[in-house]
């Protein structure tokens, strides 16, 4: 029996310009990979790639979106990317992308197809609920990849869950704590975009997100919260 999961948005963070949709998976079956998936990731990557470019990364309605997020909180644009920019610029500069496990696969191959700021969190990970708020730097985060716990500044917008830890900074970086392993069952779901961002896109990358899990990993769907329009100043 899966526990109760609720997600706020703080009306300061609304004010922002944040919009999103926000969804749990339950019944979760991950796998490495799998074959058929590895076709319509080579398929859609090969898409990908044949338009991408550093001017198309720089002009971008999304990913501007989300610098101009950054700098209404006055964060720098040059050591905060978002993760579908820093996905995009991997993938232009490599031509290819590490691949995690297939939730994560997942979830980045329609980062990388919507331009939206995608993540999943192991929910047996989280403590209470998740709010996404400003930060007044008393939050704990621990970085994904980072050997320990790093400083967080006061006025950054970060899912937050209720024992404090940040479980993502901006849309710029997860963490280590509620990282999707192969063991994961049941993943709260971040699909983050801006005031630039149009309430159809966040609906359809949301359904293309949770129809490609489905298919290879099975599970269900509960929507947590919607935010697809941003308030007035």
């Amino acid at each position: 029996m899966t526990r109760p999961l609720s997600f706020h948005i703080a009306p300061s963070v609304l004010h922002l310009g944040v919009r999103g949709v926000y969804f749990r998976m339950t019944g979760l079956k991950n796998r490495q990979s799998d074959n058929e998936f590895d076709r319509v990731w080579s398929a859609s990557i090969e898409a990908i790639l044949a338009s991408l470019s550093p001017e198309f990364i720089e002009h971008d309605a999304e990913l501007r979106g989300f610098r101009s997020l950054h700098e209404a909180i006055k964060r720098s644009n040059k050591s905060n990317v978002a993760s579908p920019e820093n996905l995009l610029n991997l993938l232009l500069r490599r031509k290819a992308l590490p691949r995690i496990n297939l939730l994560v696969d997942i979830y980045n191959l329609v980062s990388l197809e919507s331009r939206l700021a995608i993540g999943a969190h192991d929910i047996a990970k989280i403590v209470g609920d998740v709010s996404l708020r400003l930060t007044d730097g008393s939050e704990k985060f621990w970085p994904l990849g980072a050997a320990e716990n790093k400083t967080i500044s006061q006025g950054e917008y970060a899912y937050i869950d209720s024992s404090n830890d940040v479980i993502c900074r901006l849309e710029v970086r997860q963490v280590e704590k509620t990282k999707v392993e192969l063991s994961s069952t049941d993943c709260f779901y971040i699909v983050q975009g801006s005031s630039a961002t149009e309430s159809g896109v966040l609906d359809r990358t949301r359904e293309r997100l949770a129809l490609l899990t489905q298919k290879f990993c099975g599970g269900e769907m509960e929507v947590l919260h919607s935010a697809l329009v941003a308030m007035s100043p």
